[in-house]
C-alpha cells in the first residue's frame, strides 16, 4: 500500500526536475490550447452545450441497466454476440476463448484505453499471440515498451527526434527521417498486418442502446482497417460509454472533438451494428462487444463519486492539470492519468492503495472548469479524500501529526506562545522531506497578526 504511494513520490520529484520532458509535454500541450481556442467557436453556446451533454449522461448513467439491455437486444438482433464481463480476468478469458477458437496467431489492435486497463498485449503474449497497435502513437509506445502517455496522445512525452531515434532502432531506418517518412514507413509496416491478422479488436467511443451500435472516433483511419479486414471484429467497452440514442451523436462527436484535439469534427467516425449482413460487401463474419465492469459498478454505486462515469475520454482536464503538465502520465501508474485517473482510480483497482492520486491536485478547480461534461472533478478528489479519512486508510504517524497541527490552529494561546522561530523549527522537522530539498520552505514572522494587533491596538 505505502510502496505505491512512495512510487509515486519518487518518480514525481525525479519528472518534475526534468526541465527536457517538462519542455516536450508544454509544447505538445500548447498547441492543443491553440487547436482548442479555434475549435471551440463552432459553438454558439458552448456551456449550454457542455450542460445538455452532462444532462444525457446522468439520464444514461441513471437508468444504465436498462440502456445495456436495449444496446443488447438490438446488437443481437443483427447477429452481434454480446458478452458482459465482470472484471479484467473474466474479459481476457472470454477474448482467449475467441482467439483459440478462431485459431488465431496474429491480432490488429486499435486504440483503446479499455484494452490498456485489461493489459491485453502482454496477456496475448504470454498465449503466443501477436498483438499489433494500429494507432500511430500507441504503435511509437508498444515500440518503446511503454503503456500510453496521455488518453488521447499516447506518445505526447516524445519528440520528433525521439521518434525518428526509436524508428532507427527498431525498425533499422535512417535516423533522420522527417515525421511524414516515420508515418510512410509505420504505414507500410502495419498494412500487411491488416490484411492478414486473424482478428480485429478495439475499444468504443460511445455505445448507443437505441440502435445496438457502437461508435468509434478516430483521426487516422486505423480503426476502420481494424473492424473492416479480419473476419472477427472484437469490442471492450467500459459499461459507462452508453448513449441512449444515436442523435446524442449530433452533441457528442463535436465536443469529443473539440475537447480531445482542438478539431471542429474528428477524422474519422463510424457506426458500427453488428458482423457484415447478406446485403453488404464489407466488415466481419462475426462481431463481439465485450461489456466491461472492472469496478465501474463500485462509482455507480456510490452516489457522491457516480458523476465520475459521465467521461468521454477527451483528456482535456489532463491538458490543464498543473501537476500532470508537471509530472506526466506515467508517473500515476495507473491506466488513467491525471485528475480524471486521479477521481476514478481508488474506486476501480482499491481506496487503501490508490489514495494519494486523490492528493496530487492543487484543487484549482481548472479540471472542473475545461470538462466537456461538467465533471465536478475538483470536487471528487475532495470526496476521495473525505472517504479515505473515514475508512482511516492513514497512517499513524500522519494522524498524530494533524491531530497537534488541529490542536494547536485552534488554540490562539499556544499560537501566541511559539515565537516565529520555534515554528519555523516545527515546520523545517516536520515538512522539510515532504517540501523538497529543491524549493524553499515558507517563513513564519516573529510575531503572529494577532500579536501586532494586540500591541498597537490593546486588548
Amino acid at each position: 500500500m505505502q510502496e505505491i504511494s512512495n512510487t509515486f513520490l519518487a518518480k514525481s520529484e525525479v519528472k518534475a526536475q526534468d526541465l527536457e520532458h517538462r519542455r516536450k509535454i508544454n509544447f505538445n500541450i500548447g498547441r492543443y490550447n491553440d487547436a482548442f481556442q479555434k475549435g471551440k467557436h463552432q459553438f454558439t453556446d458552448l456551456s449550454t452545450a457542455r450542460e445538455r451533454a452532462k444532462n444525457v449522461k446522468w439520464r444514461a448513467i441513471e437508468n444504465l441497466d436498462k440502456y445495456l439491455e436495449e444496446f443488447e437486444a438490438n446488437f443481437s438482433r443483427r447477429g452481434g454476440k454480446v458478452i458482459w464481463a465482470e472484471d479484467a480476468d473474466q474479459a481476457l478469458g472470454e477474448i482467449l476463448k475467441i482467439c483459440q477458437a478462431k485459431k488465431a496467431k496474429a491480432v490488429i489492435k486499435g486504440k483503446s484505453m479499455a484494452t490498456e486497463e485489461l493489459h491485453l498485449n502482454d496477456f496475448l503474449a504470454e498465449h503466443q499471440i501477436e498483438s499489433l497497435e494500429s494507432d500511430l502513437g500507441e504503435y511509437i509506445q508498444q515500440l518503446d515498451g511503454e503503456p500510453p502517455y496521455h488518453i488521447v496522445t499516447p506518445a505526447m512525452h516524445k519528440s520528433k527526434e525521439d521518434i525518428a531515434r526509436l524508428f532507427h532502432e527498431k525498425l533499422q531506418v535512417d535516423a533522420k527521417l522527417t515525421p511524414e517518412q516515420l508515418t510512410a514507413v509505420a504505414r507500410e509496416k502495419l498494412r500487411e498486418k491488416f490484411r492478414t491478422a486473424d482478428i480485429g479488436i478495439t475499444g468504443a467511443n460511445f455505445i448507443l442502446a437505441d440502435t445496438g451500435s457502437i461508435a468509434i472516433t478516430e483521426n487516422e483511419g486505423n480503426g476502420r482497417l481494424t473492424t473492416t479486414f479480419p473476419k472477427t471484429h472484437i469490442v471492450i467497452a467500459g459499461i459507462e460509454k452508453v448513449l441512449p440514442s444515436v442523435n446524442d451523436l449530433a452533441l457528442f462527436w463535436p465536443l469529443l472533438a473539440t475537447f480531445g484535439t482542438g478539431q471542429q469534427v474528428t477524422v474519422y467516425n463510424t457506426i458500427l451494428s453488428g458482423p457484415r449482413q447478406e446485403n453488404e460487401t464489407d466488415g466481419p463474419d462475426e462481431m463481439y462487444v465485450i461489456l466491461l465492469d472492472n469496478g465501474r459498478t463500485n462509482i455507480l454505486n456510490d452516489a457522491a463519486v457516480r458523476e465520475s462515469l459521465y467521461c468521454i475520454r477527451c483528456g482535456a482536464c489532463l491538458n490543464a492539470c498543473p501537476v500532470y503538465k508537471n509530472i506526466g502520465g506515467h508517473t500515476y501508474g495507473t491506466t488513467y492519468s491525471g485528475p480524471i485517473g486521479a477521481v476514478i482510480t481508488p474506486h476501480l483497482r482499491g481506496m487503501d492503495e490508490y489514495k494519494h492520486l486523490s492528493y496530487a491536485s492543487s484543487l484549482c478547480g481548472n479540471c472542473t472548469e475545461v470538462c466537456a461534461v461538467k465533471i465536478n472533478l475538483h470536487e471528487l478528489l475532495l470526496v476521495n479524500r473525505h472517504e479515505a479519512v473515514d475508512k482511516n486508510l492513514g497512517s499513524g504517524a500522519e494522524k498524530m501529526s494533524w491531530f497537534l497541527w488541529k490542536q494547536a490552529s485552534l488554540s490562539r494561546r499556544l499560537m501566541n506562545m511559539a515565537k516565529g522561530s520555534t515554528k519555523n523549527w516545527v515546520i523545517s522537522k516536520m515538512f522539510r522531506k515532504a517540501w523538497g530539498d529543491r524549493r524553499e520552505l515558507p517563513e513564519f514572522a516573529p510575531k503572529s497578526f494577532n500579536q501586532l494587533w494586540k500591541e498597537r491596538k490593546g486588548k
